[in-house]
């Protein structure tokens, strides 16, 4: 179990890696446990989605990050719904990238990966992202 001065470091380091601007960007195909250990930035993303109504590098998503949870000894970071993320789209993916804007795609940094569980397609329609579960910052 990590101490209350751990915790508090956590909360402190999520605040401060959580500001900025964020993004998230469809994919084709969902990343291999290879890829989860080598990707650090979103020039190592090579399957990024193309379609009507889709511009590349994705939308803008905020990050919120919550208060310490003592009992699991983590930080809850929540990403806000994109609703609609793409309007009057034509396109298919099975997952994305939340990553964090540096300034170029080598220097972007990936956060995590979303998987969709299977192929959500829209067709000249609004394509949507609820995010349903937190990353965590453990202390």
């Amino acid at each position: 179990m990590a101490n209350g001065n751990s915790l508090t470091l956590t909360k402190r380091m999520a605040d401060a890696y959580f500001t900025g601007t964020y993004k998230f960007l469809l994919v084709s195909s969902l990343p291999s446990e290879a890829d989860f250990d080598a990707f650090d930035f979103r020039s190592d993303v090579t399957n990024e989605i193309t379609g009507t109504g889709y511009t590349a590098g994705g939308v803008a998503v905020t990050p919120t990050v919550g208060a310490i949870d003592t009992t699991n000894d983590r930080t809850p970071v929540t990403f806000g719904n994109l609703l609609p993320g793409w309007t009057g789209s034509t396109l298919s993916a099975v997952g994305g990238w939340v990553y964090k804007v540096i300034g170029s795609a080598a220097t972007d940094e990936l956060v995590t990966f979303v998987d969709f569980g299977g192929t959500i397609t829209s067709t000249a329609s609004d394509f949507n992202v609820t995010f349903t579960a937190p990353l965590y910052v453990n202390g």
